[in-house]
């Protein structure tokens, strides 16, 4: 074995200056250091060679966590299957049920009268439904969903090259459009007369108080946090310019929600027809006879299974999208500038839907399995289930998720970059943060809460716009609010959706980062000089403190 004298050293220099600086928040040191965990005399090289192998797999890649994506199909396979057979046994004559008649010689129910249900027997009536309002809304709903493409790539632009001016004069916003929306509601409803008799004085002032208090949090929670706002730009404006580069993404990730929608339509169908298997019985009570639809016994069992297999099949989607967002930005990565990656798109999707499907189908039953628990634990909650064994089944409960968050937090991230089995990927993330002093919990969480305030300025001046529009060219009267309403709600969730994939960015580059470190290596300076100045994880370095003196 090669002498230890020159890591020795090198430990010995590290420990010296931690000690010197105790502070939890000091930033990583802008050259590289050696790999955190020495290894002791009873390690081997080629743990350490492995250590220092962590980078994006180019080469073909093996078919990891397979069982879950065969369980995954059988489950699919069964819902198409016993749908079908649904459609086609279903029985006609589920909506006549009160034309059937108690037979007392034959002790059974007979049809007595077949008639299609007539729809002109209920004619619409236009103004019920206020067509004018009704085209007005999809007419605001078709031009937002148009524009929202423009919206979002201009958003994106503007934080790659103006993301300090953008975010430091979005700022007063969250405090002025919350504002202005309250106090005119509140002056609004004071001078409407439904409004008012709807809403008494007493309520109203309750409201516009209530509003107040949550916008003076929000304030309360910049001010304390506002130290980290310089760094926080500079984050949003390294995943911004990332994302740019990939723009085939917003292709991709929105074409991928369709297929979603598209695979669900049949199901929805089955479920429909499911409820058309069944027949009509006598029911006898209080000594009469009535005639009673009953359904099959093993609707409910497919009910449970298709909504299953529905839950399953969204979590996999999500997880499988911020698959290939971490794959495609990985490979711009760790690509040099004159070397542009080619097809990582496509390479990402192969791989996601190809070896690392099992994976994506495992990490997305696991997110299932942790939403509906705490589904149910918040249901509990609510419920206000006495007694100290619920308490601490939910504190156990509460603390399983905990972990789960923790260890899921880079997982998926690490194994589409790596190509490693989801056993494997949260293993190796967590250790690879941990070597390098980095925190497994959070990058910036800053950095989403103000790209969700621009997010919400940005879609209230357009609702604004639109409500300005619309009142200044059309009758509606106060219907004009609900129009504009409906397209501040579409365009957040536009804009909420391409928050989400920033946020998938600023990780995936985190995680580059931290090979990056490990390997000793930079790829992206630019991403670098952000990074570093990231604080410190505090447990890991006052483990790593009180180890050192031992490597002596």
């Amino acid at each position: 074995m090669p002498p230890m004298d020159d890591t020795n050293e090198d430990a010995n220099k590290l420990s010296s200056t931690l000690l010197q600086d105790p502070s939890p928040t000091q930033p990583l040191l802008s050259k590289p250091y050696p790999p955190l965990d020495h290894p002791s005399t009873s390690e081997t090289i080629e743990d350490q060679s492995k250590f220092l192998q962590i980078s994006y797999n180019y080469g073909p890649r093996t078919f990891k966590d397979w069982p879950f994506l065969l369980l995954f199909s059988l489950l699919v396979l069964a819902t198409f299957g016993f749908g079908i057979f649904a459609s086609v046994n279903r029985n006609p004559h589920h909506s006549q049920v009160s034309s059937y008649f108690y037979n007392s010689s034959s002790s059974t129910c007979s049809l007595i009268d077949v008639r299609e249900p007539s729809f002109l027997s209920h004619p619409i009536s236009l103004n019920a439904l206020k067509w004018s309002v009704l085209k007005s809304l999809i007419w605001t709903l078709v031009a937002t969903l148009i524009l929202s493409v423009p919206f979002v790539l201009f958003v994106l632009l503007l934080l790659k090259h103006y993301t300090k001016q953008i975010v430091y004069v979005s700022l007063p916003f969250f405090v002025i459009v919350p504002v202005f929306l309250d106090v005119y509601w509140f002056v609004a409803c004071t001078v409407s007369s439904s409004c008012s008799e709807s809403f008494p004085l007493a309520y109203r002032i309750l409201i516009l108080v209530f509003i107040l208090l949550i916008i003076g949090v929000i304030v309360w929670i910049f001010v304390v946090n506002w130290h980290r706002i310089e760094l926080t730009i500079k984050i949003i404006c390294v995943a911004a310019n990332a994302l740019s580069q990939n723009l085939g993404l917003f292709g991709v990730l929105p074409g991928l929600t369709l297929v979603l929608v598209l695979y669900y339509a049949p199901i929805v169908v089955f479920l429909v027809f499911a409820r058309f298997n069944g027949k009509v019985v006598p029911k006898e009570k209080n000594g009469e006879y009535s005639c009673v639809w009953k359904q099959d016994s093993w609707v409910p069992a497919y009910f449970a299974l298709a909504i299953l297999t529905m839950l399953w099949s969204a979590t996999a989607m999500i997880e499988a999208q911020v698959y290939v967002v971490s794959g495609t930005i990985a490979q711009w990565y760790f690509s040099k500038d004159y070397d542009r990656p080619k097809k990582s798109l496509r390479t990402t999707l192969r791989n996601a839907f190809g070896p690392s499907s099992g994976t994506v189908c495992l990490s997305g039953l696991l997110v299932c399995v942790v939403r509906m628990v705490r589904a149910m634990v918040d249901s509990a909650r609510r419920e206000d289930a006495a007694g100290i064994v619920n308490l601490i089944l939910r504190c156990c409960v509460n603390a399983l998720i905990a972990g789960f968050d923790f260890l899921n937090k880079f997982t998926i991230n690490f194994a589409a970059i790596t190509g490693e089995a989801y056993c494997a990927s949260a293993r190796m993330s967590c250790e690879l943060l941990k070597r390098n002093l980095l925190s497994a919990a959070f990058v910036e969480t800053v950095s989403t809460r103000i790209l969700a305030g621009i997010v919400f300025v940005l879609s209230a001046i357009y609702a604004i716009v639109v409500c300005l529009i619309i009142k200044a060219v059309g009758h509606l009267g106060v219907d004009a609010y609900f129009v504009a309403a409906m397209a501040w709600l579409l365009l957040l969730v536009v804009l909420g959706y391409f928050v989400h994939v920033l946020d998938d960015v600023i990780d995936t580059v985190y995680v580059c980062y931290a090979i990056d470190r490990d390997k000793g290596d930079v790829c992206k300076e630019e991403a670098h000089e952000v990074y570093v100045q990231l604080p410190i994880s505090r447990s890991q370095r006052s483990a790593y403190s009180a180890r050192t003196p031992v490597v002596v």
